[in-house]
């Protein structure tokens, strides 16, 4: 569709002399007159004929150069996205949830087209995330395209309550508002709330636009005794889905076909060995790349081996009077169970040789001897013991106990007791079972007591209602040690007949083979809150990642849903790690009904924009050709050698000037948003950071590279201006002498072109520090972390020399302060430069080395620019590991000194040798 521009009194002004023209009769040929005998005039017949007027098909040719000019003034328009083109004030909301993820490069194609087409109309154009809650503030095309190519899907559906409310404000401040939401076509998310409140805004218009793909989702992944299942959603009609099973370096380890059928939701079962379900780490459905597509597993989701033993004698005739009975109903869901052979001499060694996750004593007391030290030697290695109480424990005094026990027990409820059964109390907030009901049916009529000795409260993880432990605990080693302080059948409790039982027994099953966190300073059995801080987190596209600027600690027992204060992925520390979902077991996707809502959505068509201008007076120029050569034609004065040779010539001029046109439009429109940067960033020298396209890692790169900067006006001679973000691809580097550049592992590797503009930036001078952030991830020996992996990708086709861990004598640690090594938000990591040439071996010892040249090349995993950040008060924005003013004060001095080495190269391996130079100087 077209978009006119030139007002109508052009259209006047060119119009009229052009019909005048067009009216015009096409003269005869002029001949000569002879007067010959009037015999002979009679029988001369005339060879020319003077039209009464202009052929009809020559003035259709005229009438359509004139328009094909007229149109052409107006710079006219295609857009095949189907947008029309509008100069009023334009909000583009576009959603940017993980629904939204599979069809993000086509998202970002229309909404361009949209901002391109806004822009050549002349009017304000404002881009907005439905994850925002800040007022959108309108402005020119590049603005908008800036903010948009910093745009990437977040791994959790927005509420869009928050932007709906900031949309109305923008139609109430700006007259004939015009509104384009980019719909994920969900209705989660509050969609009928937000519809509701774009037609209440008063916009003048409102569009939507949706993709024709349907999102599919994983749900209430469980790995149990009998297979590793997931729920796969859907929306469309997808016939069958394919869910595979990845471990954690990604490898597919199984995968399972689903058919849908009908349905809306179905479940997906893996089978696989025990030890091969338990190395998975996540679910993804194939081809579908985004967060919501993948299941993450943690070691809750491990199968256990637990080993039962009972103290008293099998009763197989009845098995309701046995302890190992509800124990193995409670367990089998979710466990391997194993119990010892009839016959044997010494079950609880004959089962530990089975090498169990979990071993389980109802009732046995342990002497002093060969099975006591092997059981002491299972928990101090990592088992877990769980003992429960009976007649025989009442009465024993073993060291494989959390607590001290008082003899025989108390009993309540009975013909000698004054007491009614007690209830449980609820479960404290540091307690594992912390969030599961305690149900007030659950009685206890009989239990063992423990002594009153101190520290006796943080080792109690269930009490009664009179405060006395149900349930204690204690960290052994790298073990575990539990008891229950009732019996495991229903003799002194109804406890293990009950569903809370069972929640109990898997919330401990899921804590076997966990290590005590460093930071606890009680008994070592309740993880710190700090242990569920964010560690892994997924990103839009389904990627885990370092955790991003908005990300915070879970509380124990968090359950959902996923936002962006609590992003779904891994949280905690080392294996003791615990998996946020995306979706809640009990949460649906259902496709959104606009009709329903009063509007309509059209299909979202991505494409560029074609300007018909140059097409238009193509056309023009050569109707007015064939013009010129009809009337030559009907004058009788058209000869076909020259016309033929004038044909070809015009021919090869036109494609050399649409060829021609067509390479200088290629090349110069992605430069011309940025022509005036360009200027600014030569004039004014300034620090630079690669846009990675994750919004957030983008805003600590810039309050961090703002903060150093400031540190440099401060402390050096050097003034740098703002730092601003550039793009590899569009942008020229050259005026940047330092790039910090941040990897994020879901983003796309940068294409061959640009990476041979990144390889001539570093040979002609320039200097990129690549932080990978992913200090705290790394193991030795261990496969590389997502983002060493995607640096590794990148160096495949960058030209650089050989690197090395950078040496302590090296120029880059004494530019401007003598430091040992570059810390960041992490102190743990290492960083690379390139290698310097060995010394001669018959040159003294030299405090310094360094070659002619400034590295190109800077690693490191310490995540420089969280160090640096700090808010508008100067507070810093993020905690240190392992933390204190002095670990920021030395990140601040190591960024200083890579500016200054940047700026000033390996002057100072001079300087350190001035007396010796003084001294060859003087012989």
């Amino acid at each position: 569709m077209f978009s006119f521009a030139a007002p109508l009194a052009l259209f006047g002004l060119v119009s009229l002399p052009m019909i005048f023209w067009l009216l015009r009769v096409t003269p005869p040929r002029p001949r000569e007159i002879v007067f010959p005998p009037t015999k002979i005039l009679r029988e001369l017949k005339p060879d020319e004929e003077t039209p009464a007027k202009t052929p009809w098909w020559l003035m259709a040719l005229r009438l359509a150069l004139a328009a094909a000019l007229i149109f052409a003034m107006a710079g006219p328009v295609w857009a095949p996205s189907g947008v029309v083109a509008s100069s009023a004030p334009t909000l583009v909301i576009l959603d940017d949830g993980w629904t939204a993820a599979p069809t993000w490069e086509r998202r970002l194609a229309g909404a361009a087209s949209i901002i391109e087409s806004v822009a050549r109309a002349g009017g304000p154009v404002a881009i907005a995330l439905a994850s925002e809650a800040a007022a959108p503030v309108p402005g020119d095309g590049p603005r908008a395209m800036e903010k948009l190519r910093s745009a990437r899907p977040k791994p959790f559906l927005p509420d869009r309550k928050a932007i709906g409310e900031q949309a109305a404000s923008f139609a109430h401040a700006h007259k004939a508002t015009r509104i384009v939401w980019i719909s994920d076509g969900v209705s989660q998310g509050d969609a009928a709330g937000f519809v509701r409140m774009l037609k209440e805004s008063g916009a003048a218009g409102v569009e939507i636009y949706v993709e024709n793909h349907a999102p599919r989702a994983l749900a209430a992944p469980t790995n149990d005794a009998a297979a590793l299942s997931v729920d796969v959603l859907r929306i469309g009609d997808d016939a069958s889905a394919v869910v595979d099973a990845l471990d954690a370096k990604g490898r597919t380890v199984g995968r399972a076909a689903v058919d849908f059928g009908g349905a809306r939701r179905v479940r997906a079962k893996i089978e696989l060995p025990v030890e091969l379900r338990n190395e998975v780490s996540h679910l993804r459905i194939e081809g579908e790349n985004s967060a919501g597509a993948v299941a993450l597993l943690d070691a809750r989701s491990k199968v256990k081996r637990v080993a039962l033993i009972g103290g008293g004698a099998a009763n197989e005739a009845q098995p309701l009077l046995s302890p190992l009975y509800y124990l193995e109903k409670a367990l089998a869901p979710f466990a391997q169970i194993r119990t010892a052979r009839p016959g044997v001499v010494d079950p609880v060694q004959a089962l530990l040789a089975e090498q169990p996750n979990i071993l389980g004593l109802a009732d046995v007391g342990l002497a002093p001897g060969e099975t006591f030290d092997a059981v002491s030697r299972f928990v101090e290695e990592g088992g877990t013991l769980v003992r429960f109480a009976g007649p025989r424990l009442a009465n024993a005094d073993d060291g494989l106990l959390p607590v001290r026990l008082r003899r025989n027990g108390r009993v309540l409820g009975g013909a000698m007791s004054w007491e009614e059964p007690k209830a449980l109390a609820e479960f404290d907030a540091t307690s594992p079972f912390f969030g599961l009901p305690a149900s007030k049916d659950v009685t206890v009529q009989r239990q063992v007591l423990a002594e009153p000795d101190p520290g006796l409260a943080d080792k109690t993880w269930a009490r009664l209602s009179d405060g006395t432990p149900l349930v204690t605990a204690e960290r052994r080693g790298k073990g575990l040690i539990v008891l229950f302080h009732v019996n495991a059948d229903a003799n002194w409790s109804n406890l293990p007949i009950s569903g809370l039982f069972v929640e109990m027994l898997k919330r401990i099953s899921a804590m076997a083979g966990e290590s005590a966190p460093a930071s606890s300073e009680r008994s070592g059995i309740v993880a710190d809150p700090s242990a569920f801080a964010p560690m892994r987190l997924l990103d839009g596209f389904g990627a885990l990642g370092a955790p991003g600027l908005s990300a915070q600690s879970i509380p124990p027992g968090f359950e959902g849903p996923a936002s962006a204060e609590h992003p779904p992925g891994l949280y905690g520390s080392g294996e003791a790690f615990v998996a946020v979902q995306t979706l809640r077991p009990t949460d649906e996707i259902s496709a959104f009904d606009f009709t329903g809502a009063g509007l309509s959505a059209d299909v979202l068509r991505a494409g560029g924009q074609l300007d018909l201008r140059g097409p238009l007076l193509a056309f023009a120029l050569a109707a007015f050709i064939a013009d010129a050569l009809i009337v030559l034609a009907l004058a009788g004065k058209l000869r076909l050698r020259p016309l033929r040779a004038a044909t070809a010539a015009l021919f090869c001029l036109l494609c050399a000037t649409a060829m021609t046109t067509g390479e200088t439009r290629a090349e110069s429109a992605p430069k011309s948003a940025a022509t005036q940067r360009d200027k600014d960033a030569a004039l004014t020298a300034r620090l630079a950071y690669v846009i990675s396209g994750d919004a957030h890692v983008d805003e600590i790169s810039r309050l961090g590279l703002e903060a150093l900067t400031q540190a440099l006006n401060m402390r050096t001679s050097f003034s740098p201006g703002d730092p601003v973000g550039v793009d590899p691809a569009k942008d020229e580097l050259a005026f940047y002498p330092l790039l910090y550049w941040p990897i994020v592992a879901s983003a796309p590797q940068p294409p061959a072109k640009t990476v041979a503009k990144v390889t001539a930036y570093m040979k002609q001078g320039g200097t990129i520090i690549f932080d990978t952030r992913d200090a705290l991830s790394q193991r030795v020996g261990g496969a590389p972390t997502p983002e060493a992996q995607w640096l590794r990708d990148l160096t495949k086709g960058l030209d650089i020399p050989p690197l090395e861990v950078t040496p302590r004598d090296h120029v880059i640690t004494k530019t401007f302060y003598l430091l040992d090594g570059f810390v960041g938000r992490y102190a743990n990591g290492e960083t690379w430069v390139e290698a310097l040439p060995p010394e001669p071996k018959d040159q003294a010892a030299r405090p310094v080395r360094a070659t002619d040249s400034v590295s190109a090349i800077v690693i490191t995993s310490n995540d420089l620019a969280s160090a640096w950040a700090h808010d508008k008060r100067g507070q810093p924005l993020f905690p240190l590991t392992p933390g204190g003013a002095r670990q920021r004060e030395f990140a601040l001095r190591g960024g200083i000194n890579l500016v200054m080495y940047t700026l000033t190269g390996n002057y100072k391996s001079d300087q350190v040798h001035v007396r010796d130079l003084l001294e060859r100087l003087g012989q």
